[in-house]
């Protein structure tokens, strides 16, 4: 039963998370694209009001006017939309995932003992101190460096370092596929917490000094641009970590660290050309062109680097029955998907429930290698090659 409420936890959640990740990285791009496409106001009375930028658009049958002004309206509005939500919301059903997911199961999903044998208690707080040295250690760099000459160049010049040295050590020490996952919710979390920490209550103090008739600091408005850049540059490393499980042949590989940062830099690269586009073509700088060229160019990279190396021929019998499998099954994939556990609502202990969830078995310890996870139970060529020649063969039972 524990299993079985664990799986509709992490349905609900995983749905939950999607949707408002949905809505949190469409809003974030929105604006990104909306302050880069802003040209000056051609109605004089918009510019005595204050407005800096404005865009005509047409979507869904009707024309937007959105303006953006220089500091605020002449007066505040009684209702002002606070985008925040989204962010806590995906934090918290994300975080609750890795929970369920991970944290619940560290023996399963978090410690490979063939890269990092540990206790299941040092690995969780070993993950969980990931999420908050990250921030703490990324939050320093932006608040020594980020007002200095040149703070932008600096402080995207080490987060990459920092990013990359945390990405390195996560391989180093968990699971592939956990590894991967960690560094997504790590980047994740620093998201997050801009959001939490910066971006909203400068927004909520500038409102505060508007309301009273007081002048504006500033730092706020800069703060918040420089962590919401952030966020926008992190959110296709992000999304590729929270991807990357179920592709096996990237965080199985031997050197999975550099295949994670790899990923992560074409997507940031690939992100910084479509925030560039937007100013091109209101001729405010060049096309961006070789961003988008670094980025294909990591992935073409990768995608010849991790090119598999010829299957090992295996040598089976011509005809596979369900005499060969069973002993196969039973000692590699029942203590996960028994009558005690079955993990995923997926049970392999008897010849109906078998041939129920061939395709299955096959798709996932076959073609994908995505079981036995981290190949704890040690499941051979010969063996995967046993499965398949059987599920080819009709997958029969009798």
């Amino acid at each position: 039963m524990e299993t079985y409420l664990l799986d509709w936890a992490n349905l609900l959640l995983r749905w939950l998370h999607v949707i408002v990740a949905i809505a949190w990285i469409g809003s974030s791009f929105y604006f990104v694209f909306l302050d880069s496409s802003l040209t000056p106001p051609q109605d004089e009375q918009l510019r005595r009001e204050g407005v800096s930028g404005e865009l005509w658009a047409v979507h869904g049958g009707g024309f937007y006017h959105p303006v953006k002004y220089a500091v605020a309206p002449p007066k505040l509005p009684d209702h002002l939309h606070w985008f925040y939500w989204e962010s806590y919301t995906t934090w918290l059903s994300g975080f609750a995932l890795f929970l369920v997911s991970y944290l619940w199961s560290p023996s399963v999903y978090l410690i490979d003992p063939k890269v990092m044998a540990w206790s299941p208690p040092a690995a969780i707080a070993t993950a969980l101190g990931f999420l908050v040295v990250f921030w703490l250690l990324y939050d320093l760099i932006c608040r020594t460096l980020g007002q200095t000459r040149n703070g932008d160049a600096k402080v995207g010049a080490l987060v990459a370092v920092l990013v990359a040295l945390a990405a390195w050590l996560a391989t180093e020490l968990f699971a592939g596929r956990a590894a991967f996952l960690l560094v997504g919710a790590m980047l994740a979390t620093a998201m997050s917490a801009n959001v939490f920490v910066w971006i909203i209550p400068g927004q909520r103090k500038v409102v505060a000094a508007l309301r009273q008739g007081q002048p504006v600091d500033p730092v706020h408005g800069q703060r918040g641009k420089q962590r919401s850049v952030h966020n926008t540059y992190f959110t296709l490393p992000v999304l590729f970590a929270m991807l990357s499980n179920h592709y096996s042949f990237t965080y199985g590989h031997e050197h999975n660290g550099l295949v994670l940062i790899g990923m992560m830099a074409a997507g940031a690269a690939i992100r910084q050309f479509f925030v560039l586009r937007h100013g091109f073509k209101l001729g405010r700088n060049r096309h961006p062109w070789p961003y988008a060229a670094v980025g294909v160019a990591l992935l073409l990279a990768l995608i010849a680097w991790l090119k598999p190396a010829p299957a090992p021929v295996v040598a089976v019998p011509e005809t596979v029955g369900f005499a060969q499998v069973q002993p196969v099954l039973a000692q590699r994939c029942v203590m996960c998907h028994g009558e005690a556990l079955q993990s995923k609502g997926v049970r392999l202990d008897s010849p109906a429930e078998v041939q129920r969830h061939a395709q299955a078995v096959y798709q996932q310890v076959v073609v994908t290698r995505l079981m036995p996870m981290n190949n704890a139970t040690g499941i051979t060529e010969e063996e995967r090659a046993l499965l398949g020649a059987w599920f080819k063969g009709g997958a029969r039972i009798d």
